[in-house]
């Protein structure tokens, strides 16, 4: 369970970094917002080769990196979890 208030605060993150992409592209055309909206690998193209912005790299990194971090924080977190429900109760 430590590892749930990381993985929120990293989700958060990876949210308003996907938030301004999807911001950016729908500015961009409709067409390519409703693309980075419903095709999920599309999203990394778009922001390694369209996006533009002053902070492009601040935003790109914040989103793949806080991305990868929350998989790993839940699932390092699920696996905590599942170890402790897989003991086998105390024979009294």
């Amino acid at each position: 369970m430590p590892l749930l208030p990381l993985a929120i605060l990293s989700g958060l993150v990876a949210l308003v970094c996907a938030a301004l992409l999807v911001l950016h592209a729908f500015r961009r055309s409709v067409g390519t917002g409703v693309m980075v909206l419903l095709i999920p690998c599309y999203v990394f193209f778009y922001a390694f080769s369209q996006f533009e912005h002053r902070r492009k790299g601040l935003i790109v990194a914040g989103f793949m990196a806080c991305t990868v971090l929350t998989a790993v924080f839940l699932g390092l977190g699920a696996h905590g979890l599942a170890v402790l429900t897989a003991r086998p109760p105390p024979v009294f």
